[in-house]
């Protein structure tokens, strides 16, 4: 079956309004020939006269009536969808927004951000759901809004990105540990015990990559697929965890923290969305609410070279 003609929707709102097409052509500035074809073409397409003459007078059949009813809001509804959006009422926003973070970034920047929500649209709900990949599926399906960590190719060239901060590895080990005591050199962070950091089940990293041009290796004692539980194994062992610094610093508190004593590559924590989402007047507001928290609360590693660390 041919798709109809949407257009004749608006053309039968504005007869049934005026009951007359002469009426009706003047408000859709058309002559009365081009509104009598229209009424026919109706007529056709919905198998009713829908005016009919009365003396001088058109009158509306049962169908007409009944369409009348239904047609006004119809249009109204149609025309809406294609005005642009009105300013945005973030008081009476009610909607729930899922951020795909991990466990250091939920940490340490989740309860400002949910506060800064809070403040501006009490409405609104953020779900926190686990990152166990780089995958950019989730954003493409719409099952998540907004997603950070470090890009990955795995993201595809169409998904939005924005830099939230740039970040530094740090060591962390136990308050007691021997590394806790005295300098730090490549050759003495390389020989104690760690824990080795990778989702994908990869062995060595940028770390062992900084260390290789040393003639150092670390000796690797376990693997886990989180930053999380890498300074867990941490605060109860005598392993060394290597975290970034500003991306963790709600899991550190208690541990003694240091920078590595050799220079590695900065990394950067960026937010990331699908397209769809671009011009979304709530989508953006709430970028720009996670931009503001990250950048009130991290400007940029500490200042005064790889080996300045303010203790958390």
């Amino acid at each position: 079956m041919a798709m109809p003609d949407l257009n004749l929707l608006v053309t039968l709102d504005v007869l049934l309004a005026e009951g007359s097409v002469a009426g009706a052509a003047r408000r859709l500035q058309l002559s009365p020939s081009a509104m009598s074809r229209a009424l026919a073409r109706l007529r056709e397409a919905t198998g009713d006269p829908l005016l009919v003459r009365a003396g001088r007078a058109l009158v509306p059949t049962p169908r007409a009536l009944e369409l009348r009813e239904r047609i006004g809001p119809l249009v109204e509804e149609g025309a809406a969808m294609l005005r642009p959006v009105q300013r945005l009422d973030l008081p009476s926003l009610a909607r729930t927004f899922t951020l795909r973070a991990s466990d250091g970034f939920v940490e340490t920047f989740g309860p400002a951000l949910l506060a800064g929500i809070a403040e501006e649209a009490p409405g609104v709900r953020l779900r926190f759901v686990h990152k166990p990949d780089k995958d950019s599926t989730p954003m493409r399906e719409g099952s998540v809004d907004l997603e950070t960590g470090v890009v990955g190719h795995a993201m595809g060239p169409e998904v939005r990105v924005q830099a939230l901060f740039r970040d530094r590895f740090i060591g962390a080990v136990r308050p007691g540990h021997p590394l806790a005591e005295g300098g730090m050199t490549p050759a003495r962070y390389a020989a104690g015990r760690h824990v080795g950091v990778s989702r994908r089940g990869r062995e060595t990293g940028p770390i062992d990559d900084a260390l290789a041009p040393l003639g150092l290796v670390r000796d690797i004692a376990t693997f886990v697929d989180g930053f999380s539980a890498a300074l867990a194994l941490a605060r109860a062992t005598d392993l060394i965890a290597s975290v970034p610094e500003r991306h963790t610093a709600g899991l550190r508190e208690g541990l003694h923290c240091f920078v590595l004593p050799f220079e590695m590559p900065a990394i950067t924590v960026s937010l990331c969305w699908h397209p769809r989402f671009d011009a979304e007047p709530a989508h953006r507001w709430l970028r720009g609410v996670v931009a503001r928290v990250c950048r009130a609360g991290h400007a940029g590693p500490s200042p005064g070279g790889p080996h300045a660390l303010t203790e958390r």
